[in-house]
């Protein structure tokens, strides 16, 4: 790996050293300060010795964001601190991203460090901020820009210290759950009609085996594509998705999802949403013993996994799927139907409600398709250029299904409510 990332930096360092005859410099830094409160009661399966989930807590993340920018060249360091108010330890410190970015004038780049992958709408790649803590990745990312066109890939090689005693082969317990990663995406926006494709593919190595016995990787692999169409007053999305290959444990992965979304913004007031997901599942387990269900026995996996995407943009704002597994780990899949509306009466001040009706995608022997219907409200008002708060609410009513697959509450009702503040000032910046 590492014979192939010193070359090609060295390629494109080439052309740029060649170029660089501004002189503009800007260093800025900037703070990050977002504050939450959080009460839930059901917000989290039932645990199995039938303790309810009920919770009320505030939670900070505080992050310093470093910046330096010249011609066909930047660099961006974010540290950043999470904690519960109160919390032992005094909650987690890290660098959150920490890379540097080649350019040229041609559209070439490269970009090597710890950094966010976003790509369309952030269902399968994307940094995941409404969770604290994010999702960022240590990759050398590369490409081309320009035209219409643009290409990106990625490459991942991850390892728990330097040291050589297992041959840098083996990976477990590390900050990212995967071994290595390879992705390719291409985006074209055509130039004679609002639409923009985009094609993707993740290939993802997962560590398999143990330390000093079996040591070997299990790849799968994702592969699809993305289209907005946005004529007018209107906005078409649809994606497409297969997953294939194998997980860490060696079993067979077969699995797809399907989304469309429709946004229809008849004035800068006042908006309307609606939109379908459809995600895999299995459709076999043992057979239950007891209230629970028991070993999942399959030899094909078809319950689709979103990866390292954005999950709490999609499936309902409680986060009831694809972020917390149902019992045992079995996936049964989803389907997510959704409307909403979206108003701004004044120009800092946005609200917005949401309907869906979840249930899942497999058919079970003895156990319907509807887990639930969750309502979701939220509102954010910016007072000052830097400063905003924001609201949401959740209620679900779940069915017996949702009590069975996610030990819900017992009584089908799952609520959640948040409010945060957050603070995003420029307190430094320097051109010369």
């Amino acid at each position: 790996m590492k014979r192939l990332l010193i070359p090609a930096l060295l390629a494109l360092s080439l052309p740029v050293m060649a170029q660089q005859k501004d002189t503009t410099r800007h260093v800025y830094a900037d703070l990050q300060l977002l504050t939450q409160g959080e009460i839930r009661d059901g917000g989290l399966p039932v645990a199995a010795n039938g303790s309810m989930d009920r919770a009320a807590f505030l939670l900070g993340r505080n992050r310093l964001v470093v910046g330096y920018e010249r011609p066909h060249l930047q660099i961006k360091t974010i540290f950043q601190h999470i904690g519960v108010w109160g919390q032992a330890g005094k909650g987690t410190f890290n660098v959150q991203e920490a890379w540097a970015k080649l350019s040229t004038n041609w559209g070439l780049f490269a970009q090597l460090g710890r950094q966010t992958l976003s790509y369309d709408d952030e269902r399968i790649l994307g940094p995941n901020d409404w969770a604290m803590a994010g999702i960022t990745h240590d990759v050398l990312r590369a490409g081309y820009e320009g035209h219409g066109h643009k290409f990106h890939t990625a490459l991942a090689w991850n390892q728990n210290a330097e040291n050589t005693d297992n041959g840098s082969t083996f990976y477990s317990g590390g900050a990212l759950p995967y071994k290595t990663m390879i992705l390719g995406w291409y985006h074209y926006d055509l130039p004679v009609a609002p639409l923009g494709v985009s094609l993707l593919a993740l290939n993802v190595g997962m560590q398999g085996g143990a330390l000093g016995k079996d040591e070997h990787i299990e790849w799968q692999h994702i592969m699809g594509g993305y289209l907005k169409f946005k004529p007018e007053k209107w906005s078409l999305e649809g994606s497409y998705y297969r997953q294939f290959g194998r997980n860490e444990k060696g079993a067979v992965l077969d699995a797809w999802m399907a989304s469309g979304k429709a946004t229809f913004t008849p004035s800068k007031v006042l908006g309307f949403v609606a939109g379908y997901d459809f995600l895999s599942g299995d459709n076999t387990f043992a057979v239950p013993q007891g209230s629970m269900i028991g070993l999942i026995q399959h030899d094909v996996l078809r319950g689709f996994s979103s990866i390292y995407g954005s999950h709490h943009a999609f499936y309902g704002a409680m986060d009831f799927f694809y972020v917390r597994t149902f019992v045992n780990g079995f996936s049964p899949g989803l389907q997510n139907a959704y409307v909403g509306t979206q108003v701004q009466p004044f120009k800092n001040v946005s609200a917005g409600l949401t309907y869906h009706y979840l249930a899942i995608a497999a058919k079970l022997q003895g156990i319907g398709a509807t887990l639930g219907h969750e309502l979701e409200v939220e509102a954010s008002w910016r007072f000052l250029k830097d400063v905003s708060l924001s609201f949401g609410l959740s209620y679900m009513v779940g069915t017996k299904n949702m009590q069975l697959l996610k030990r819900a509450s017992q009584d089908g009702r799952l609520f959640w409510t948040w409010l945060s503040l957050h603070a995003t000032p420029r307190i430094f910046e320097h051109r010369r």
